[in-house]
């Protein structure tokens, strides 16, 4: 006899492009930390959606947001004003330097904007012909043809030649290599502060200062993804932050709306000049409903002073996880990451270990075949923290 599973599992294949390998859960419902699979049992969330709801799920004021303003005004396009969108370009541009926003549905379109931000900056406001753009091995930048060629991940593009032109991959924290790539040609760099989909490989602070430098000496534009660590999740409210850096142009998506479809891109005044009506645009981007959310989340993660929650117990997680890599030799070669944004390297391909962790009860990521990465809320409880510690000890030891 078929479970609501296997039947829900068999619809999915007949109706649904075979584009995820899905995980052998189905979530009915989700609240704070937790995952309810349709036959109730209960999970710990330390995924949130892949860095996407890290208020937790159906946080009650956010709820209280989406509910009152649908009553009010969803979606008018963006030929009109309005007013939500504009308290949300204040509210976002408070917590940074730059000067004007560009919203958008993804991180991958903001990405795109960003890309195409450059090149137009170059084209229409310098007068230069330059239009590459240099990106680091083990990067992700997105899905769509441009993101994914700009992704260091040859994986990624496999099958979609001819890729578009005017990308140059160079290795990871490499300045010598990047400053060779620079040429007359060049536009932009982007890279991650920390690489998620990479491995949650942050890059050292002296290599991100060094990138900064050149390109200001070479005129090029410095563009940081922060898609992933943005919002608080690496433990300053942007992770460029925590260096002193000042990117000419940077992007967001992800948590911004904590789980409704969401992207940013921004920009200092002397860039952003470079676009203007027609140049660029969306229909749903920065939408009635989508900003006012997105207002709120922001103001609560400010209120509740989620950032710094975040870089201790990142802190604190950390240290767990390398005790119980202590206790287990051989088994962990790295912990790494950031604030809440946590990569467990181990020393073998980590299917099995991943496997056994869910049947625990513990949602989380495999990445590059050995890394389990953590972006648990940034609401979650230490004693979560704890918990899946110990899980994780139990399943290494049984190994």
């Amino acid at each position: 006899m078929k479970t609501p599973f296997d039947e829900l599992k068999t619809c999915e294949l007949s109706a649904i492009c075979h584009t995820y390998g899905r995980y052998p859960l189905a979530v009915a419902s989700a609240s704070g930390a937790r995952l309810y699979d349709l036959a109730g049992r209960e999970y710990v969330d330390l995924l949130s959606g892949i860095a996407v709801t890290s208020l937790g799920h159906s946080h009650p004021e956010i709820s209280e947001v989406i509910c009152e303003q649908a009553k009010k005004l969803v979606h008018v396009s963006n030929l009109f004003y309005q007013r939500e969108q504009v308290e949300l370009a204040g509210r976002i541009l408070a917590t940074c330097h730059c000067d004007k926003v560009f919203f958008c549905n993804s991180g991958a379109e903001a990405n795109e904007a960003a890309i195409k931000l450059a090149r137009r900056y170059h084209r229409m406001v310098r007068n230069s012909p330059a239009y590459e753009v240099i990106t680091l091995e083990g990067s992700f930048h997105g899905r769509t043809l441009a993101t994914l060629t700009a992704t260091g991940q040859q994986k990624v593009k496999e099958g979609f030649d001819p890729l578009p032109q005017g990308f140059v991959t160079v290795p990871w924290n490499d300045l010598p290599a990047l400053e060779a790539a620079i040429s007359d040609t060049t536009a932009a760099v982007l890279l991650e502060i920390i690489q998620g989909e990479g491995g949650v490989r942050p890059l050292p602070p002296e290599y991100l200062r060094g990138v900064q430098k050149l390109c200001r000496e070479r005129g090029v534009l410095f563009m940081v993804d922060e898609i992933q660590t943005g919002l608080c999740r690496a433990g300053c409210f942007w992770a460029f932050q925590e260096y002193s850096l000042t990117p000419d142009v940077f992007t967001s998506a992800k948590a911004l709306a904590n789980g409704l479809p969401m992207g940013a891109m921004l920009a200092t005044d002397e860039v952003a000049r470079a676009f203007a009506p027609g140049a660029h645009a969306t229909t749903f981007g920065g939408g009635a409903l989508l900003s006012r959310v997105a207002d709120k989340v922001i103001e609560i993660m400010q209120r509740d002073n989620l950032a710094e929650r975040s870089r201790e117990l990142g802190v604190y997680a950390r240290d767990r996880f390398r005790a119980v890599g202590a206790a287990n030799p051989g088994t962990i070669r790295d912990v790494r990451g950031r604030g809440l944004i946590i990569g467990i390297d181990l020393a073998f391909p980590g299917k099995t270990v991943w496997e056994k962790l869910l049947d625990k009860g513990f949602v989380l990521n495999l990445t590059q075949d050995t890394v389990l990465r953590l972006l648990p809320p940034l609401t979650i409880a230490r004693e979560d923290i704890d918990r899946f510690a110990t899980a994780l000890d139990e399943v290494l030891k049984s190994l």
